[in-house]
């Protein structure tokens, strides 16, 4: 057991307590000297996992780039576990549109990307996971887009997952529906969000306005409160001065 006293507060340690590989991390805080606070926290770490390690979280793509710029396809699955490791295979299809089949355009395996399709050679660069075989994200960057990159995009994961004892085999696939315009506009949602926005900043200021003016009547409520309470007593004692002296006087 380790412990650390600090003016009033105690921090101790429990390693063993809990079975596997977990501790026990407790902190006593003295408030009085006949009063404290006891908080136990228990700690488990079931396989040794990176401290810099980001979380992952699965976003969809952006499904609307303009001509003559550059895009990025996105494409993140994430593992279930993030502990266990796991090496992936990413392959990217195509369908244009008036097309019935996907066509192979995009393949990366063990940091070594290939571009298939000539249709685009030198125009798609990886941004996805770097420097692991453990991918989880896929994007890719369009380079110069053009009218003729409308369509459908696939984005294939091929994954194994390892095991103390085995390997299991999973696959991941998901769409993209993109379309290829000659100027930015603004969507439907953009517009709807921004609106929500300000109705909800304009909604908490009068919320807020509301909640001054209830608090202030119920101050001046309270302080007229004393004020005639105080004058009670006031009163009160005077006349109970003026009654003690009268009665003095007439013993006299």
């Amino acid at each position: 057991m380790l412990t650390v006293n600090h003016a009033h507060t105690v921090v101790f340690i429990r390693v063993g307590d809990i079975p596997g590989a977990c501790v026990r991390v407790c902190i006593r805080v003295y408030v009085h000297a006949r009063v404290c606070v006891h908080l136990c926290v228990r700690v488990c770490a079931y396989a040794p996992v990176s401290l810099c390690s980001g979380a992952c979280a699965e976003v969809d793509s952006d499904t609307q780039a303009v001509a003559g710029q550059n895009f990025k396809l996105g494409c993140i699955s994430c593992k279930m576990r993030g502990e266990v490791e796991a090496s992936a295979t990413v392959d990217w299809y195509f369908r244009a549109k008036g097309e019935t089949d996907f066509a192979h355009i995009y393949s990366y395996d063990d940091e070594s990307p290939t571009i298939i399709d000539e249709r685009f050679k030198e125009r798609v660069n990886w941004t996805g996971s770097r420097k692991t075989n453990d991918l989880q994200d896929a994007s890719i960057y369009l380079l110069n887009v053009t009218f003729n990159d409308s369509g459908v995009y696939r984005c294939f994961f091929s994954r194994t997952l390892s095991y103390q004892y085995y390997e299991y085999q999973t696959t991941v696939s998901k769409l993209v529906h993109l379309t290829v315009v000659a100027k930015a506009t603004r969507g439907v949602a953009s517009i709807v969000s921004e609106v929500m926005m300000y109705v909800s900043i304009i909604g908490l200021q009068l919320w807020l306005l509301v909640e001054m003016v209830y608090c202030y009547r119920k101050i001046a409520a309270a302080g007229d409160e004393a004020l005639r309470a105080s004058a009670a007593e006031y009163l009160a004692i005077a006349s109970e001065s003026k009654d003690n002296c009268t009665g003095v006087q007439v013993a006299e």
